[in-house]
């Protein structure tokens, strides 16, 4: 029952942040949750539309794995280890903040899932 109400909130993380990235990265909402300036949002606003669709994509893997039940457990686990690696190497190359948004959530849910 943890495993699953954590892999569902690190979902729920991804599909906040596809909504950040692909449509309000340039309003004042998007702007404070990734501390940028009007000018640069408005600049990069398509590249992060895109990297908010993988984001969506990392967060429906976790919910096809949760909908499959036991038999997706390989399904979550790959998925939790993609947000964890993801995680881990935007905390090096963008924001240690993002070690405790994504990778953190990602490693505790990996940690119930594997102790279920």
């Amino acid at each position: 029952m943890l495993a699953t109400v954590l892999v569902a909130i690190v979902a729920a993380i991804h599909l906040y942040i596809l909504v950040l990235e692909m449509f309000l990265w340039d309003t004042k909402t998007g702007r404070k949750a990734f501390n940028l300036s009007a000018e640069f949002a408005r600049d990069t606003r398509v590249l992060a539309a895109n990297q908010g669709l993988y984001n969506g994509f990392l967060a429906a893997g976790l919910c096809w794995g949760l909908w499959l039940g036991e038999s997706g457990v390989p399904v979550t686990l790959f998925f939790l280890i993609c947000v964890l690696i993801a995680g881990v190497f935007g905390a090096v190359t963008a924001s240690r903040k993002i070690l405790v948004v994504q990778a953190l959530p990602a490693l505790l849910a990996l940690i119930a899932l594997l102790m279920r």
